[in-house]
């Protein structure tokens, strides 16, 4: 399979291509070239998918880890470097499929929704380069690798978010995502540090004979910095705060951000690294559960009260994260049968995840690009205008619900059943969060599609359905979300990495779909009408939650006095002013001196020979005199 190389290569010269040559070339050739370009990719990855996943197990009944690319890049010691290569095993692999298959989606869409718009050249250029760096993340061979493309993908998001650099909410939004992201990365680095000086290694495998030698005790440390890494760029609390705003970018972008890689490296930072977690550190596996049980109820109790729809399906977005996590850190062994169940629910919803909320951001830029606005009170009623953009809409609101036979349902029961079978106290607090998932996903179908539509501006802009370029990845997605759930996954992935039978654990399921039905009826009696009295009404009794969660309980206000009033103010105003009048002052004070001392001796150098032998024959005198005396 060496050419699985080219998966990384083809992405990285349409990117160099189009940046280069691009201002020369038409919207629709420049197009052309990265959508072609991402066909082969996805053509490549789907055919190694095929062939990875058909070929004979080994005898312990696992997938065979194959390296069919591999160079070493930075050489440290005899026994220590940095290798570059194609890594292929189970989660890598299924990670090709959600990457390639969004990404296409993504060019093919964005074809009609950025038609016209200056800078499209550009737009494809670091399409190209985000899809590159987000499959060499996933195929890297060691942790040092995934840290460079990890990086690219910061940057690559910096640019796609900023895209529109012309509004200041953009350049805002992608230099708090850069930022946010960066201080994350460093104890993600940091993290990598540790682990390789005790690990011996930055292969994901550490050295068993530096473990044994005391470097085992450090692992925690290591994975724990690690996970700081993965905790910012999947917007786990407290570091969730730029991926509200990253939404400044376009429609297009949010949906490769949410779906494909960007979001949930951390969740697969966390699964790649699973097995030392489990061996080392399974405290801190644990901790991983709670920020991400925390982050799914906090991100969904904000969007219960959002009305820009791009936000609701970001802060959806962050819960759903929080669901991933939490099933990786429920996990208790590497065997799916005696504890180790979260691991395939987790990459089993992330592959679920993608599709649906991919097609979500999809149809939120159908509806946009239609409205001219983010928020619900320009929509309304557009089931009768846009009924391809509705029905996929709905498919996909269903399946994030957690309602059989849509996608999402299957995931995340596996999920809930991982969570039982740790603690039904982590059992309960997640099914109450899916209830709220349905709640929140159909409060925002209501208000978009049914609920009071504003005539006024639609007799203006006529709201229609989108050219085929847009809907047509809209209908493939839509497909995928209804049958992805009967997908096999745990034949495929699961933690020990042998064939699991994924078995519906009726009580679980039941547990599931009544709180997902209610959650639905209850959005339906709120929000299906015309007009919202009971919703008006308990926004006014309980008016102070309510507006704290419309502001997102002022955690953005929290960062800017930390940082303005308390680090700005009292820490970097009086280290600048030290700076500017005792540091500076003391070397221009040194400088004066050495100029002044020097201004007042130079006439001792004048270069007259005159003066030099009149000031010796003074000196000899002088001396003579003394001597005399």
């Amino acid at each position: 399979m060496e050419y699985t190389i080219f998966i990384l290569i083809l992405p990285f010269l349409s990117f160099l291509f189009l940046g280069l040559a691009g201002k020369w070339m038409s919207h629709r050739a420049a197009g052309l070239v990265g959508t072609l370009t991402l066909g082969a990719v996805a053509a490549m990855s789907y055919l190694t998918a095929f062939l990875y996943f058909t070929a004979p197990r080994l005898a312990d009944g696992t997938f065979a880890t194959l390296i069919p690319v591999n160079f070493e890049w930075l050489p440290f010691t005899s026994t220590l470097s940095i290798d570059m290569g194609v890594l292929l095993d189970p989660i890598s692999v299924m990670m090709l499929i959600v990457i390639s298959t969004v990404s296409l989606m993504v060019h093919i869409y964005s074809f009609g929704y950025m038609k016209g718009e200056r800078g499209f050249q550009r737009y494809y250029s670091f399409l190209s380069l985000f899809s590159m760096s987000m499959l060499g993340l996933v195929l890297a061979t060691n942790i040092f690798q995934m840290y460079v493309y990890w990086e690219l993908v910061g940057v690559s998001s910096y640019l796609l978010i900023g895209f529109f650099y012309t509004r200041p909410a953009a350049i805002a939004a992608s230099k708090k995502a850069f930022i946010v992201t960066r201080f994350a990365d460093l104890g993600f680095l940091i993290g990598i540090l540790v682990y390789s000086y005790y690990g011996g290694t930055f292969s994901f495998h550490p050295d068993s004979s530096m473990l044994m030698a005391g470097g085992a005790a450090m692992m925690p440390l290591a994975l724990g910095l690690m996970f700081i890494g993965g905790a910012g760029k999947s917007a786990m609390f407290p570091l969730h705060i730029w991926l509200p705003d990253a939404m400044e970018g376009p429609t297009p972008v949010s949906a490769l951000i949410h779906a494909a890689t960007m979001v949930v490296a951390g969740v697969y930072l966390v699964a790649r690294m699973f097995p030392l977690f489990i061996v080392y550190a399974p405290g801190v596996l644990h901790i991983v559960a709670y920020v991400g049980a925390f982050t799914a109820f906090f991100a969904a109790s904000i969007a219960c009260v959002q009305s820009d729809i791009k936000r609701v399906l970001a802060f959806s977005t962050i819960s759903q994260i929080g669901f991933m996590m939490v099933a990786l850190g429920v996990c208790t062994s590497l065997d799916p049968n005696l504890g180790g169940l979260g691991y395939m629910a987790s990459m089993f919803h992330l592959f679920t995840h993608a599709m649906f909320k991919s097609l979500l951001f999809l149809c939120a830029g159908c509806i946009i690009e239609q409205v001219h606005s983010n928020e619900m009170s320009a929509m309304g009623g557009l089931r009768k205008y846009m009924p391809v953009t509705h029905i996929a809409f709905l498919i996909a609101c269903l399946a994030i619900s957690g309602i059989p036979p849509f996608s999402g349902f299957f995931s995340k029961d596996e999920i809930l059943t991982a969570s039982f079978n740790f603690s039904p106290i982590m059992g309960w607090v997640m099914a109450i969060i899916a209830g709220m998932t349905a709640f929140y996903m159909f409060r925002i179908y209501f208000g978009i599609f049914w609920g009071t539509e504003n005539k006024e501006l639609h007799e203006k802009l006529h709201p229609h359905e989108n050219p085929l370029t847009m809907t047509i990845p809209l209908v493939i997605l839509a497909g995928i979300t209804c049958v992805a759930g009967f997908i096999p996954f745990g034949q495929f992935i699961s933690s020990n990495g042998q064939a699991y039978h994924i078995d519906i654990e009726l009580s679980t399921a039941l547990t599931s779909i009544i709180i997902g039905v209610v959650s639905i009826a209850l959005a339906i009696f709120m929000y299906m009408r015309p007009t919202q009295p009971v919703a008006d009404s308990l926004a006014r009794k309980f008016k102070e939650l309510y507006t704290a969660a419309y502001h997102r309980f002022y955690v953005d206000e929290v960062y800017q006095f930390i940082t303005h009033r308390i680090i700005f103010g009292c820490i970097s105003t009086p280290i600048a002013w030290i700076d500017r009048h005792i540091i500076d002052g003391l070397l221009n004070f040194s400088a004066w001196s050495a100029y002044a001392t020097s201004d007042s001796i130079r006439s001792l150098q004048s270069g007259r020979v005159q003066q030099y032998a009149f000031v010796f024959l003074l000196g000899a005198l002088a001396l003579i005199l003394l001597l005399i005396l």
